[in-house]
């Protein structure tokens, strides 16, 4: 029986423990991968809580994926897949197919998505078997360990950025600078948008200035945020990816006739908005998830082709703990990423 090392917790909010697991054959239109990279993403903690209903234990999290094929399932190869081939898996790990949101094309909300860590096991582990559906190609240009937090992180801050109201010179501010913002900065200076950048503290403002911001707003400055976009002529959007609810509804009155703010960012504390907020000025705010394996796709193409990369700490895998803990306190800059290597 050949096996293969893994990390697993055995119970809700349990040490995480190296453990070794028996190697599978891919069943039909599935792939074995053998994961190069798998990074380390805030959403874990509720597949490591429990906290998400269908959580099964013991659990092996994990859905920021990257390495390459080592074994097809039957059918995979009908679909353009070989041994070797690099591949990407994200929090959009596969779709049912079948419900009405799948028959209408919109699969990131399939009513049965596929997230790794929930539906099959994680990538904090040597192998993972995934549907083809999910897989996302690397490019040659990506390492392994930044192609990881591009199939959750990159995708869904890139997706918003695309996806949302704004156009190429249009005001765009992105709220937060850490594991989400600093590729937000990145992605919307590289897309043309006048790009504002919003953090506590001024100490703050050169680190924007270096992924690309053209204006810096401390968020702790005796300057209300939404009065300091107006002053710069009010956002035509703003990406909210700090997890602050209070950050979040500040943001509100410095967008623009239409502006739209997009929360990424989760956080369970309800915004403080009223209606006549959404009567003047009819802004739209709205939430965005993710991406599907193409979305993933485009974002690694798009990053090679913009020199955009996560700013990553690898650790082996063996570390996990350190890493899951560094991630949950805050202090990991930006993302956590486990190696296989």
């Amino acid at each position: 029986m050949s096996t293969y090392r893994v990390v697993q917790v055995a119970a809700a909010n349990g040490p995480f423990e190296l453990t070794e697991g028996e190697v599978v054959q891919p069943g039909f239109g599935q792939v074995r991968i053998a994961v190069e990279a798998c990074g380390v993403c805030h959403t874990d903690a509720l597949f490591v809580s429990g906290a998400i209903p269908g959580i099964s234990f013991p659990e092996v999290p994990g859905h920021e994926i990257a390495g390459h094929i080592e074994e097809l399932g039957e059918g995979a190869r009908d679909q353009g897949w070989q041994v070797g081939d690099r591949v990407a898996v994200g929090w959009f790990g596969g779709s049912c197919g079948h419900c009405r949101p799948c028959r209408e094309g919109d699969f990131i909300v399939c009513r049965n998505l596929k997230v790794p860590g929930w539906a099959y096991d994680g990538g904090f582990g040597e192998k993972v078997i995934a549907p083809v559906d999910a897989l996302a190609r690397i490019p040659d240009a990506l390492a392994a360990a930044d192609a990881g937090p591009m199939a959750c992180a990159g995708v869904t801050v890139f997706n918003a950025l695309r996806r949302s109201a704004a156009r190429p010179g249009d005001l765009v501010a992105v709220l937060g600078l850490g594991g989400l913002g600093h590729l937000g900065v990145q992605y919307a200076t590289a897309m043309g948008y006048e790009t504002v950048a919003i953090a506590r503290g001024p100490e703050k403002a050169g680190f924007a200035k270096q992924l690309g911001a053209h204006h810096y707003i401390d968020s702790t400055s005796a300057t209300p945020v939404a009065e300091a976009l107006q002053s710069l002529g009010g956002a035509r959007a703003v990406l909210a990816t700090a997890g602050n609810s209070d950050a979040i509804t500040a943001t509100v009155n410095g967008l623009a006739p239409r502006g739209e703010l997009v929360v990424i960012g989760a956080d369970t504390t309800p915004l403080d908005i009223n209606p006549n907020q959404l009567l003047t000025g009819l802004p739209v705010i709205r939430g965005h998830a993710s991406g599907t394996a193409q979305d993933v796709q485009d974002t690694m193409a798009f990053s090679v082709l913009h020199n955009i990369r996560p700013m990553t700490e690898t650790v082996p895998l063996d570390r996990a703990e350190e890493a899951y803990r560094k991630m949950l306190a805050g202090r990991a800059r930006f993302r956590m990423v486990l190696t296989t290597g």
